[in-house]
């Protein structure tokens, strides 16, 4: 008995010198980091701009808001979305410049409720061959650049100018340089690379494409794939494309078949683009990737006072009918369609007048058929939100341009691809959309159509501004793999923070 209790005693004993150990071992190692992390925190080491900063917090909307309004369509995501601040009272509605306050970069215009951080953009110095060079503009005095305060090179008109978003884009940082020019500021131009958040690669890849990638008798090979050689020759070359893989570049490429050699070794970039219909996943994709709008070819309908009886024509549709890939159910819809009472479904083009003739009949329809065509997406969307026609979107591929803040249910039916070329589905559908729920939908096209208007200069709210914001929401996911690829810099694994090589995905096709 005298043994048990000794046996027993001896087990408490032994479980509070245990616990006692265990308290004692854990305080050291608490310690132990608290010590550490002291000594190894330092500035630089955290990006402070990526914290919350207490004066934000009163001007981020909570995204509440029940009605639909202007301020719907942008809420905030992130410390880089637009925002909006908060009423003082006494204010007296008057209208205050835009101003830069002691947040830094975040600027803001209490007339219109917009706040937004700017995007830091560092542009290379390419050599006018890849820019300005390809609309025939020769330097002078040195600089690769022309003066935007002397003369504005002009961009080919037609067809090309639906994929010149090369063009705007880059005037508008040039522009940000130049005191005077009024502007709208999501993005400004820094000569650090360190100090940037992006960096931007200022090649006309489209108009490269549209106007020098056939191979003349006297070339072996086009001047287009020659100026993509020598750009991914020098992009990769550079201090900058270095230590981040190039994860942190924005390559322009709208045109569906521009790039098609530096795509394969420019992956790791973000590219800017139509759609991703000639690009296989691994190469674009809309997690790494921006979508931004065609230029609209057609005329804006300014001071349009139509309504649903005063537009003739039910659904309308004049472009190219036999078209290959996703494109085949225009042809199926063509003979659907084309004897149906009030529906206009022909073909057209830009000669003869065309653009003006479809201008005309964009302006006088309800609804404006947009159709799958050779790769997903095409420019008749966006001339038919300029002419406030409800568009009718007929491609299940598409990707749309900035749809992560904008909702395109609003403004535009979509119809999947095997109901539309079901007998009489489409048509039953167009006609049984009544004069109430069309006028909603023609007023939402007239609050949402300065999202896709290109200008210069640039504007608040225009197309330039919403792709930088778009390209500012991306910022943070960059940020993310750009350190991750950082990782092991420092031991060997890199050279100089890159990848002694980094495979290039195969070529889907």
């Amino acid at each position: 008995m005298a043994e048990k209790h000794s046996s027993s005693s001896l087990g408490v004993v032994s479980r509070k010198s245990m616990f006692c150990l265990f308290s004692f071992v854990s305080a050291l190692f608490i310690l132990s980091w608290f010590f550490m992390l002291r000594s190894t925190v330092s500035a630089g080491f955290i990006d402070l701009s990526l914290l919350p900063h207490p004066k934000l917090n009163s001007v981020i909307d909570n995204g509440n808001s029940a009605s639909w309004n202007r301020n719907d369509v942008e809420p905030s995501i992130g410390s880089r979305a637009r925002a909006i601040p908060v009423d003082n009272e006494g204010d007296g509605g008057e209208e205050k410049p835009q101003e830069k306050d002691d947040l830094g970069d975040v600027k803001c215009n209490s007339f219109d409720n917009n706040c937004y951080q700017v995007l830091k953009v560092f542009m290379y110095d390419l050599p006018s061959e890849f820019h300005f060079g390809l609309l025939d503009w020769k330097p002078q005095g040195g600089s690769v650049w022309p003066d935007l305060r002397a003369k504005v090179p002009a961009y080919p008109g037609g067809l090309n100018l639906q994929h010149s978003i090369e063009y705007w884009l880059t005037m508008d940082l040039l522009a940000s340089e130049i005191p005077g020019i009024p502007r709208a500021g999501s993005a400004v131009r820094v000569q650090n690379s360190s100090e940037a958040d992006v960096i931007f690669v200022p090649f006309f890849s489209s108009i490269s494409y549209n106007r020098y990638s056939k191979v003349n008798p006297h070339q072996k090979k086009s001047k287009n794939k020659s100026l993509e050689e020598k750009l991914v020759k020098f992009v990769t070359s550079q201090k900058e494309w270095k230590r981040s893989g190039g994860r942190d570049h924005i390559i322009l490429a709208h045109h569906p078949n521009s790039m098609l050699y530096a795509r394969m070794k420019l992956w790791t970039a973000m590219f800017i683009l139509a759609d991703f219909g000639r690009y296989s996943p691994n190469i674009a994709n809309v997690g790494k990737d921006v979508i931004a709008p065609y230029k609209h070819v057609i005329k804006s309908y300014a001071n349009d006072s139509s309504n649903f009886d005063s537009r003739p024509t039910l659904l309308y549709f004049q472009g190219a009918i036999y078209r290959k890939d996703g494109g085949f159910a225009r042809q199926e819809l063509f003979y659907a369609l084309k004897d149906e009472k009030d529906v206009h479904f022909q073909f057209g083009s830009v000669q003869k007048d065309g653009v003006s003739k479809a201008s005309q009949g964009m302006h006088s329809s309800k609804f404006c058929l947009n159709i799958a065509g050779d790769t997903p997406s095409s420019n008749r969307l966006f001339d038919a939100i300029a002419s406030h026609c409800v568009p009718v979107i007929i491609s299940d591929d598409i990707e749309l341009p900035y749809e992560d803040v904008l909702d395109y249910s609003q403004f535009c039916i979509f119809v999947r691809t095997s109901d539309a070329v079901r007998e009489k589905f489409l048509i039953n559908l167009v006609r049984s959309i009544k004069k109430d729920e069309w006028t909603r939908m023609w007023q939402r096209l007239k609050e949402v159509e300065n999202f896709f208007e290109f200008q210069y200069p640039s504007k608040e709210g225009d197309a330039v501004q919403m792709i930088w914001q778009a390209v500012a929401r991306k910022v943070p996911a960059i940020r993310l793999k750009v350190n991750k690829f950082r990782r092991f810099s420092r031991f060997g694994t890199h050279e100089d923070g890159v990848l002694r090589k980094i495979p290039s995905p195969s070529n889907f096709w």
